[in-house]
């Protein structure tokens, strides 16, 4: 089905077609229609599964009927968790918002930078973007007044669930008028979501889309057998072995992303970590300069692994495990996108196999692991 039976104006469809977007995804056909005709939408899709897309164009078709809002007066508001994603997704509303009929200002906020330039930015916006505790912080000083939200946006739910965000969510519900639209997209379904879920939402249409590792065919694994003091030349001569020009190395901790990137650097290979001890500004443009090919490894930790969404990324390894298996699937979710073949490398210690096989028998994939005792990591 074309975008163009799915409801939406000459100009967003002229702006999709000069941005390259062709293929609907299904969470797109399925929430763009429902929501340009006011209804609640509960999605079950994970990151990555075209859902951006899915509620940045009907809320932005809906603006063709909306008066022009009252200055700090938000219309639409979309709640995320993490800095990144709210960069990602107000950059998708710019993108599309200059292309409609009258301007329609979006912005996005959050915590880490100065909230003196978002308050003198916030005049005239109607659409915002925000992380829940930022959004607090320019209530309480009045630089914006949320009893004009006619559609609120929880994107990633789950994770700000998971993150302890259930409070300051709580506090900007008592905040919004009752009467709105209200479209909830999750990874999961669990208590907690089931909770907000009926206070929220009102006969809401439900869309639940294939799980991530649905698209896990397409993504090669390969695990490695190594000794912990050999992870790092082993990381090293993998990258330059294999000539990879593009990967995102993933580790546990802040502490351990440093150090990757730091030996990475010694031994000529350009590399950064993105991680939330990182100012704003660093994040942004580390991000950027990875997305555009600019920057050839970028060390991540999980939680600022949320918002990396890059349509070809070829090459994910994995420093450390992940605690659970769906981080793991998260992680390697990164690859194999956009019916495009990714990489997939882990490197395991002794002590990690276990864990390992708990992560093959929950994804229902057998990895091959293979013995790196025979390769001369020397000068690596």
């Amino acid at each position: 089905m074309p975008f163009s039976k799915l409801g939406l104006s000459a100009p967003l469809l002229k702006a999709l077609a000069k941005q390259g977007y062709t293929k609907i995804y299904p969470v797109q056909e399925a929430a763009i229609p429902a929501i340009i005709t006011g209804k609640d939408i509960l999605g079950i899709a994970k990151t990555g599964s075209g859902k951006t897309l899915s509620y940045v164009l009907p809320l932005l078709q809906q603006f063709r009927y909306k008066p022009v809002a009252e200055n700090r007066h938000i219309k639409t508001l979309v709640l995320v968790p993490t800095r990144e994603l709210a960069v990602q997704v107000g950059e998708v509303f710019k993108s599309f918002a200059d292309h409609l009929p009258r301007p329609v200002k979006s912005m996005a906020v959050f915590g880490g930078v100065s909230i003196n330039p978002q308050m003198i930015e916030l005049q005239g916006v109607e659409i915002l973007v925000a992380t829940p505790g930022r959004l607090l912080d320019l209530v309480s000083v009045k630089a914006l007044q949320l009893s004009s939200v006619d559609t609120l946006v929880l994107d990633e739910a789950d994770k700000m669930l998971n993150l302890g965000f259930k409070e300051e969510m709580n506090k900007i519900f008592a905040l919004l008028p009752v009467k709105r639209q209200n479209l909830l997209f999750s990874a999961t379904l669990g208590k907690d979501i089931d909770t907000i879920t009926e206070l929220l939402l009102h006969n809401p249409v439900k869309i639940e889309i294939k799980d991530e590792d649905d698209h896990l065919d397409l993504i090669q694994q390969l695990a490695y057998m190594v000794t912990e003091e050999r992870k790092g030349p082993l990381l090293r001569y993998l990258i330059k072995e294999q000539n990879m020009q593009q990967v995102l190395v993933f580790t546990s901790s802040v502490h351990r992303a440093d150090s990757v990137v730091e030996k990475l650097k010694i031994n000529k290979i350009e590399a950064a970590a993105l991680h939330s001890k990182k100012g704003q500004g660093t994040r942004t443009d580390t991000l950027n300069n990875f997305k555009t090919g600019k920057l050839r490894v970028l060390v991540a930790t999980d939680l600022a692994s949320r918002g990396i969404d890059i349509q070809f990324l070829p090459h994910v390894i994995n420093y450390e495990l992940p605690r659970s298996p769906k981080d793991y699937i998260h992680r390697i979710g990164r690859t194999g996108r956009a019916e495009s073949a990714g990489t997939a490398i882990s490197l395991i210690c002794e002590e990690e196999l276990h864990h390992f096989k708990i992560i093959q028998k929950k994804m229902g994939k057998r990895v091959e692991i293979i013995d790196t005792v025979g390769i001369n990591l020397q000068g690596y």
